[in-house]
């Protein structure tokens, strides 16, 4: 039987450093603080339990234990539950339908964003936009997650959206524009014809990067379309520039507004696709609770279609399921230690690592720090 593995990370070790003196929104009551303590020894215990079961069970551990950690994370957070109950989660929040449809096709809908459910009360804590009964397809949620751009279960490659990687420059100067690179673009896009119009038509599913200013071109044209460049493993880099809200903004406050737009994720800053047509990206962690959610329905309620597509030998998604779970295993316990930062503005407890392009999330390649806006950097508005 293949065993998950266990983590690699330190993410355990530094929510259970925690644990002695919490965020201090879990301070404001013996029960508050109870939730908090005992949510993250559940979660932990649950996720350890992950590390020596098969495909067959982690996920039903993973999203138990994400579940708890959720109570943790709710128990943190600052501006709610000051005179009552409020912070306390209860139920799902997220419904998993269409089981026996094809593995991709299965649908995921969450509770309107007014109910109480612990999806939508995190989404709202994280500013995550739910999507109520519209139905989303596992692929699109499953295609938000960093770790699984290189094992899609869709098949058309034109359809996936996947998360950008946003490294700001390092130009200390002050300068008007904030500059970026933009990296993981797919090659259809860098190869399109006209790749102008290609470029558009893939931001339009990143509202969060929607107000770019223009971006470095390929050529002093008129009409030359942005300057593509080589992450490898066929992925592709741009250079973008935003407008900064102080047109004297030196290096540390440009940066600051590009991170202000993206979503964090161990460390690094992410462009995340907004679900349903949602106005921003959902939040990483809320793509990693959705997935979950959905792998553990089918895990409960269909072992048999499930055994079947994690059975290596007869079925295509079984790899891409053990690579997402393994990968649940290591990330989500520093997604979580992220998000309870988020919630309760208590940021030494897991900081943000920078560079942010050392982590190495994303397929392996290069993930270039952008160099500053100057007149030769060609830049170009998006065409309407």
């Amino acid at each position: 039987m293949r065993t998950m593995g266990q983590a690699t990370s330190g993410g355990w070790d530094k929510l259970r450093s925690t644990r002695w003196k919490p965020p201090v929104p879990a301070l404001s009551t013996p029960d508050r603080r109870r939730t908090y303590v005992s949510a993250l020894q559940q979660a932990e215990e649950l996720f350890r339990a992950a590390e020596v079961t098969g495909p067959a069970a982690a996920p039903l551990t993973l999203f138990y234990g994400l579940s708890q950690a959720g109570r943790a994370i709710a128990a943190a957070a600052v501006g709610i539950g000051e005179i009552d109950d409020s912070w306390k989660l209860n139920g799902h929040g997220i419904k998993t339908r269409a089981m026996e449809a094809p593995f991709p096709e299965v649908e995921i809908r969450t509770d309107k964003e007014a109910d109480q459910g612990s999806f939508t009360r995190l989404s709202k804590l994280l500013n995550s936009p739910t999507w109520g009964n519209t139905p989303v397809h596992l692929s699109t949620l499953w295609d938000c997650l960093p770790e699984a751009i290189d094992t899609p279960i869709g098949e058309d490659e034109r359809q996936r959206r996947t998360p950008i990687v946003v490294v700001p420059d390092g130009h200390p100067d002050p300068h008007p524009l904030a500059t970026a690179t933009l990296n993981f673009l797919p090659a259809w896009v860098a190869e399109a014809t006209d790749t102008r119009r290609a470029l558009d038509a893939y931001l339009q599913a990143y509202p969060d990067a929607a107000d770019y200013d223009s971006y470095v071109r390929s050529s002093t044209a008129p009409d030359a379309g942005p300057a593509f460049a080589e992450n490898g493993n066929g992925r592709f880099y741009i250079t973008a520039h935003w407008t900064s809200p102080d047109s004297d903004a030196g290096g540390p406050e440009r940066r600051a507004y590009l991170r202000s737009l993206t979503r964090t994720y161990d460390g690094q800053h992410l462009f995340i696709p907004a679900v349903a047509g949602a106005p921003r990206g959902i939040h990483p962690l809320m793509a990693w609770w959705a997935v979950l959610h959905a792998l553990s329905m089918l895990a409960r309620y269909q072992p048999a279609q499930w055994d079947q597509h994690t059975d290596v030998d007869s079925s295509r998604y079984a790899v891409p399921i053990e690579g997402v779970l393994t990968a649940a295993i290591d990330v989500v316990p520093r997604l979580v230690g992220e998000a309870i930062d988020e919630v309760s503005s208590r940021p030494q407890a897991c900081p943000s690592a920078e560079p942010a392009e050392e982590n190495g999330l994303l397929p392996e390649g290069t993930i270039p720090t952008a160099a500053p806006a100057t007149a030769t950097g060609h830049p170009a508005s998006p065409s309407a």
